[in-house]
């Protein structure tokens, strides 16, 4: 894979003093793209490898003047406000670029890997004194390989710490390139179960846990597990249990565990894209429960954190 500065990916955020996404103080780079489609998703708008629009039906006024921009006859007027043929739209960005109240905004811009680096390189000395550095998250940062390698090489020849935040769902020589370039992976696992991964994510988990035990025992980088815990869904004792029992036994015990908790903060996302419809209402796992799942992660002598 040849890497280029002016490798252009399409990214849909940048968050500067991140504190969750590895150690230190972090900026982590959010980049469009996924392969998995969990019904749980909390940043829908990462999955789609295209700009997509964002739209506040609050802020809107009805004035039309979107509609009228719009040369792909995306939008129209409905009760007094605009609405969107997401079908038709191909995330051009003409109506947000008129819209005169904000009401919509574009998800998704198209920037090459020097800009990402100079972009992230600005907060290079609260990296050295944290211990800090740069994450790709997403989405998928394995989605856009070419534009991740560079990005990272970037960084590293810069002296600055990388991770991958990832769901290992790719090719084994997509992983190895990719992560060459990372001093740290933060391994998803969503589903132990082989067919109920499938049915909440849309693909199965063979070819993510044959990455994990090739990423642990082929390439050596450091590891961190994460476990996004999903009420009705992958929290159940058993499924945390043999979740455990995987990352013990294949990976190491060596690997520290990070219990996510799920939380709302995704729902307001599937209103702003007009997608309704794929959102599910799921109430946040009670504190007691996470205390519970920690103690099933711990009595494999794992290191587990709750949250983080």
């Amino acid at each position: 894979m040849i890497e280029s500065h002016n490798t252009k990916g399409l990214i849909f955020n940048v968050q500067y003093y991140s504190i969750h996404d590895g150690p230190g103080i972090r900026t982590t780079v959010f980049m469009k793209g996924c392969p998995l489609k969990c019904l749980w998703c909390q940043n829908p708008e990462s999955q789609r490898l295209q700009r997509e629009i964002f739209f506040e039906l609050e802020k809107c006024t009805g004035c039309g003047i979107c509609v009228q921009a719009c040369s792909e006859g995306a939008i129209e007027l409905f009760e007094g406000r605009s609405r969107t043929n997401r079908k038709k739209c191909s995330g051009t960005g003409r109506c947000a670029e008129v819209c005169p109240v904000e009401a919509r905004k574009i998800m998704g811009r198209s920037v090459t890997a020097k800009e990402v680096f100079e972009e992230v390189a600005r907060d290079a000395l609260f990296y050295q004194r944290s211990g800090g550095g740069v994450t790709l998250s997403g989405g998928e940062p394995l989605a856009q390989p070419r534009f991740a390698v560079s990005v990272l090489k970037l960084c590293k020849d810069a002296g600055i710490h990388t991770t991958v935040d990832t769901c290992g769902y790719a090719s084994w020589d997509t992983v190895q390139q990719v992560l060459s370039y990372a001093d740290l992976v933060l391994y998803d696992f969503k589903h132990i179960d082989p067919a109920e991964h499938k049915r909440y994510t849309g693909v199965s988990n063979e070819l993510i846990l044959d990455n994990a035990r090739k990423i642990y025992h082929e390439l050596a980088i450091p590891m961190l597990a994460r476990v996004p815990i999903i009420p009705t869904y992958n929290d159940s004792a058993d499924n945390i249990k043999a979740t455990t029992q995987f990352i013990s036994s294949e990976l190491g015990k060596n690997i520290k565990v990070h219990l996510l908790p799920y939380h709302r903060l995704g729902e307001t996302k599937y209103e702003r894209l007009e997608k309704m419809d794929l959102a599910v209402l799921i109430e946040p796992p009670a504190e007691e429960q996470m205390l519970a799942l920690q103690e099933i992660v711990q009595s494999f002598g794992l290191e587990a954190v709750l949250g983080g």
